[in-house]
C-alpha cells in the first residue's frame, strides 16, 4: 500500500494535529518532497515532533522515509488507461489487471465499514423531503444511476451534477433536505463550498469522499472511501464502482429503516415495470 493511501486510510485515527499534517501533506505530495522537516511543520502550523509522529502514524520510520514514499507515488503513470496498465501487456494480462484492481477497491471498501454511518444516514434519508444526489464528472453518473434507485422507496430525489445546479440546490436547501455527495478527491470547490453552504441552512450531508478533503471537513455523515485509483490516469474505474456499491447499501439500509413502506412502494415500482413488459395497463397492473 502506497503512502498516499495509508494517509487515506490512517486519517480517522491520527490526532487532531496530526490531521492537519495529512491535509496538507495529501494536498501537496510534491510540496512535501522538496520541503525540509521545519518547513512543512511552519505551513502546517504545528511542532517539528508532530510531524514526526505524523510520518510513524502513516506507517514510515521518518521524516526521509515519508518523503521517500511520496517520490515513488507522485511519478508519471505508466499508462493513461489504468494505473496497473503497461503499454506492452497482453489484452489478456491487461484485462485480469484491471478486474483485479476492482475487486481490491471493493474489499477496501468492506474492510471500512466499521467507520461508515449507515443507520444514522438511513434514517436521515428516511425522513427526507428530499434528497439530492451530487456528482460532477465520473461520479455526476454514480449520482444519477443513484437517485434512479432511491426514489423508487417513495422520496422525491433530484440529481445535480454541474456547478449551477448544484449552487442552486444549496442555496434552496431546508433541514429536511438530504445531499448524498460523491466525490472521490473531496476537492472540487464547487461541491464542497456549496456543501458548506447547505449545511449552514440545516440541511444534512451525507459524503462518499476520501477522509481528510475538504468535503469530509463540511459533511454531516462521512463515507469514507478511498480505493486504489490515480487521478493522474484518465479513466476513473475502482472509485465509480466503490461509490456504487456504497450507495447499492446505503439504500437498502434505508429500505430497512422505512420498513414495510418500502417494500409496498418496490413491490409497486416492480409492478408497473412488469406491466409495461406485458401489455397490461398500470391499472391492472396496481389490482394485481
Amino acid at each position: 500500500m502506497d503512502v498516499l493511501k495509508r494517509i487515506d486510510v490512517e486519517f480517522l485515527r491520527l490526532s487532531p494535529a496530526e490531521q492537519c499534517v495529512a491535509r496538507w501533506v495529501r494536498s501537496h505530495p510534491r510540496e512535501t518532497i522538496e520541503a525540509p522537516l521545519a518547513r512543512l511543520a511552519e505551513l502546517c502550523d504545528v511542532s517539528e515532533p508532530t510531524v514526526i509522529r505524523f510520518c510513524r502514524s502513516v506507517g514510515c520510520t521518518g521524516y526521509r522515509a515519508l518523503k521517500a514514499g511520496l517520490a515513488s507515488v507522485v511519478e508519471q503513470p505508466r499508462s493513461y488507461l489504468h494505473q496497473e496498465v503497461d503499454a506492452s501487456d497482453a489484452t489478456e494480462l491487461a484485462v485480469g489487471k484491471v478486474l483485479d484492481n476492482a475487486i481490491r477497491g471493493l474489499m477496501d471498501v468492506r474492510s471500512s465499514l466499521n467507520q461508515m454511518p449507515f443507520e444514522d444516514a438511513a434514517s436521515a434519508l428516511a425522513n427526507a423531503r428530499q434528497v439530492v444526489f451530487v456528482g460532477v464528472g465520473a461520479s455526476g453518473h454514480a449520482a444519477v444511476d443513484s437517485a434512479h434507485k432511491f426514489f423508487r422507496l417513495g422520496v422525491p430525489c433530484a440529481t445535480a451534477t454541474d456547478a449551477q445546479t448544484i449552487a442552486q440546490h444549496a442555496a434552496i436547501a431546508t433541514p429536511e433536505t438530504v445531499f448524498v455527495v460523491l466525490s472521490h478527491t473531496g476537492v472540487w470547490p464547487e461541491v464542497h463550498e456549496n456543501m458548506a453552504l447547505a449545511r449552514d441552512s440545516g440541511a444534512t450531508v451525507i459524503a462518499v469522499t476520501l477522509p481528510g478533503s475538504p468535503l469530509a471537513q463540511v459533511c454531516t455523515w462521512l463515507f469514507p472511501c478511498h480505493p486504489p485509483e490515480d487521478t493522474n490516469v484518465h479513466t476513473p474505474m475502482s472509485s465509480r464502482l466503490a461509490q456504487l456499491a456504497v450507495l447499492d447499501a446505503l439504500q437498502v439500509a434505508m429500505a430497512l429503516a422505512l420498513g414495510a413502506d418500502a417494500t409496498s412502494r418496490l413491490r409497486r415500482s416492480k409492478s408497473v415495470l412488469a406491466a409495461r413488459r406485458d401489455g397490461i395497463s398500470t391499472h391492472q397492473a396496481m389490482e394485481r
